[in-house]
């Protein structure tokens, strides 16, 4: 009987060990393979970047262009001083618990970041607005066709919730400074569309050449071209 029970319990642990290194698995193997395989960034089009701090990734675009006006979404009013308003805007997406509790990295605690790691629950947008941005270790340009950036475009602006007059839902005196802002999300939030993951969806949509699926920050940042030395 003893035996028996020994036996159930390390199958138990087995089991629970065996859930996060086959996620870690198909972490590395989504990050790998490729959506559009053969895409080639663009000669001529419009200059996106992608900014990593190591965890957290967003999507920065020009403010406003031929191609879209991001104003309609996300203008200046909506951040606490509008004088800040810059050229380009960083977007992201994450887990509003996680993006409204945890201002700085000495906020975050244990269960804030299991829930934003494996859970789910309400998500939100996050837009900083900023001045053009300098290609850098942070900051990876990428150059799209006009197409490419409208179809991007789409898929971001479609992750907004919008109310019954069609006006983004910014969440009053809730950025982290003067110059950002967030917004209700209308996409789900879990361990397969994390932030990151986020991220990579919008790219694919674009036709940029990335992982299959791209939940970590790396999965994202190994594809982008380092800056020049």
């Amino acid at each position: 009987m003893t035996r028996k029970i020994g036996r159930r319990i390390m199958k138990s642990v087995g089991a629970v060990l065996l859930v996060p290194l086959l996620y870690l698995l198909a972490v590395a193997v989504g990050g790998v393979l490729s959506a559009n395989a053969d895409w080639e960034e663009a000669e001529e089009g419009v200059t996106i970047f992608i900014r990593t701090n190591g965890v957290h990734t967003w999507i920065l675009v020009p403010t406003v262009n031929a191609d879209a006006d991001w104003r309609r979404l996300a203008d200046a009013s909506h951040i606490r001083d509008p004088r800040l308003a810059g050229d380009y805007l960083a977007i992201g997406f994450g887990n509003r618990d996680f993006y409204l509790n945890t201002p700085t990295w000495a906020d975050l605690n244990l269960k804030t970041a299991f829930a934003a790691a494996v859970g789910g629950g309400p998500s939100l947008m996050h837009v900083d607005h900023e001045p053009l941005p300098v290609a850098d270790e942070y900051h990876r340009p990428t150059v799209l066709g006009r197409d490419q950036y409208r179809r991007l475009v789409h898929f971001i602006a479609d992750s907004f919730q919008l109310d019954g007059d069609g006006r983004s839902m910014p969440l009053s005196g809730r950025g982290y400074g003067g110059s950002d802002a967030f917004y209700e999300s209308r996409r789900a939030y879990n361990f397969v569309r994390t932030c990151n993951e986020w991220t990579g969806e919008a790219l694919r949509a674009a036709g940029v050449r990335m992982g299959v699926w791209t939940p970590a920050e790396q999965s994202i940042m190994w594809r982008m071209e380092p800056p020049p030395e």
